[in-house]
């Protein structure tokens, strides 16, 4: 894993916090898939393509206001990038603050994010690349 795969994935990260559709989809590559299991969210999908990243910030924009992503740790490992995440959003017709601890595992190709397979743990995401636990 180069360096600069790495700083694909903090780009693509500040471009999510940023909610800026066009920064996310110029570091999207065209065939991008995101797999959000239900141990993360009350709607899991698979998010394939463009019209997938559209489809997961418009499925936000719909409950959540003030959506913002933290990379808080990064592991490389082989072809991927451990991310462990914060999101911290505010409901839209509630206004409670929400909170959600993450991780998430990242690829890259051609300097672009091709895939995102996020994981509830931390434990998990780095145990699905081969790392202990706890990192290393």
């Amino acid at each position: 894993m180069s360096e600069q795969a790495l700083e694909v994935v903090k780009r693509a990260l500040e471009a999510f916090d940023s909610g800026d559709l066009m920064r996310i989809l110029a570091l999207t590559d065209p065939d991008f898939e995101a797999e959000v299991s239900s141990e993360v969210s009350a709607e899991p999908d698979t998010y394939r393509g463009h019209d997938g990243v559209r489809r997961y910030f418009d499925s936000f924009a719909e409950a959540m206001d003030d959506v913002h992503f933290e990379g808080e740790r990064f592991w490389e490992i082989d072809d991927s990038v451990v991310v462990a995440l914060r999101l911290t959003a505010r409901g839209r017709r509630t206004a409670i603050a929400v909170e959600q601890h993450s991780a998430g595992v990242w690829t890259v190709r051609d300097g672009k994010i091709l895939t995102i397979r996020a994981y509830a743990s931390l434990a998990r995401a780095l145990q699905s690349v081969g790392l202990p636990p706890g990192g290393r």
